[in-house]
């Protein structure tokens, strides 16, 4: 079976981009915290690259068809995960937030997980073409909407919670969902989402900095404005690879959600746009890939993974350049963290299997 090579081939240019970056912006931090200026990058290839290709291959080797039968037991581990966050000792903070946990052994990231098991869920469960689907399941669905959101926002992780909040709407309007059940949806996760931030004052501040970052520009508007000067300091062709002042202990989060404006700072606005494009092509890639897909399962699964790729992409960027409040989200592919890149790399491989299924 021939699957989309041009697909295959984007994703893996994508890695390489990502460990080019990740190597100069967690080289200061890394020679600072442990003496190892390689450190968060042999890190990533162990935790990250590694079983994340291993989890690619996987997941593209099999008929996807037999996800279906494993969507409900999946999710429904990934909820627990999200539960266990609570019990002290095995959840790891993260400044406010309490995000990982930690089994000794290895740790982790549920809300990652959450995220494709509910795509995966999703898609089964809204793979059928009888109206009564929607019907009889549209407060069943509202709860486990709202299971899901009120676990990830007492972390309190509001960018993950967006993120399930839109990837939700799509997959169920792709669905066909008729449209005033769409609607009564749209309008409940917005209305929820507004109140549960008026109740976090840390958030609502990412809310205030961001209609004015300069209000308060060493404490929540820190970020932001840092982030803006990298990116301007770039210019057009950037200070060269390597050579960024930000990520010397000025821009927080460098290996995180941060790392975009590190990647703009010294690769310029020429070469970033590049890469931005690349997304973008990807996205497309995986819209066609669902367009050709020949059963809904597999249309609904390829068009719920390109959207969270490209959500969290816009999310992420967004928000260093101030056109949308900062929520800590990483970028694909490009930012640390082992969690986030297994669980792309694995739906990626969902997404390549459909390919293969469908001629691609």
């Amino acid at each position: 079976m021939k699957g989309d090579h041009t697909f295959l081939f984007c994703f893996f240019v994508l890695l390489g981009i990502g460990l080019i970056i990740l190597t100069s912006a967690s080289f200061a931090i890394a020679c600072q915290k442990f003496n190892d200026c390689y450190f968060y990058l042999k890190h990533q290839l162990l935790a990250g690259y590694l079983p994340g290709l291993l989890f690619f291959f996987f997941f593209s080797s099999f008929n996807y068809q037999l996800l279906r039968k494993f969507a409900l037991p999946f999710l429904v581990l990934s909820i627990a995960f999200l539960s266990i966050l609570f019990i002290p000792g095995l959840g790891i903070s993260h400044g406010a937030a309490v995000q990982w946990i930690n089994l000794k052994f290895i740790s982790f990231q549920p809300s990652e997980i959450v995220k494709l098991g509910l795509i995966i869920y999703l898609s089964a469960w809204f793979a059928g073409n009888e109206k009564e689907v929607f019907k009889k399941n549209f407060f069943p669905f509202i709860i486990l909407f709202l299971i899901i959101e009120v676990l990830i926002i007492r972390q309190p992780d509001y960018g993950t919670a967006a993120i399930i909040l839109i990837l939700s709407l799509i997959i169920y309007f792709v669905a066909g969902a008729p449209t005033p059940r769409f609607i009564a949806f749209l309008l409940l996760g917005i209305i929820s989402f507004v109140i549960l931030t008026f109740f976090s004052p840390y958030h609502l501040s990412r809310i205030t900095t961001f209609f004015n970052p300069t209000a308060k520009p060493l404490e929540a508007g820190y970020q932001v404005n840092q982030s803006l000067l990298a990116i301007g300091a770039g210019g057009s062709f950037g200070r060269v690879l390597g050579h960024s002042i930000q990520k010397y202990f000025y821009l927080p989060e460098v290996i995180g959600d941060s790392i975009f404006a590190v990647m703009a700072e010294e690769l310029g606005f020429v070469l970033t746009l590049l890469v931005i494009g690349l997304y973008v092509y990807i996205f497309l890639r995986i819209f066609d890939i669902a367009l050709k897909s020949k059963d809904k399962f597999g249309k609904l699964l390829s068009f719920g993974i390109g959207s969270w790729f490209m959500v969290q992409f816009l999310i992420n960027v967004s928000g260093m350049l101030n056109l949308l409040p900062l929520t800590g989200t990483t970028l694909p592919f490009l930012s640390y963290g082992g969690t986030s890149f297994c669980t792309f790399a694995a739906a990626f491989g969902i997404v390549y299997n459909v390919s293969k299924r469908s001629g691609g």
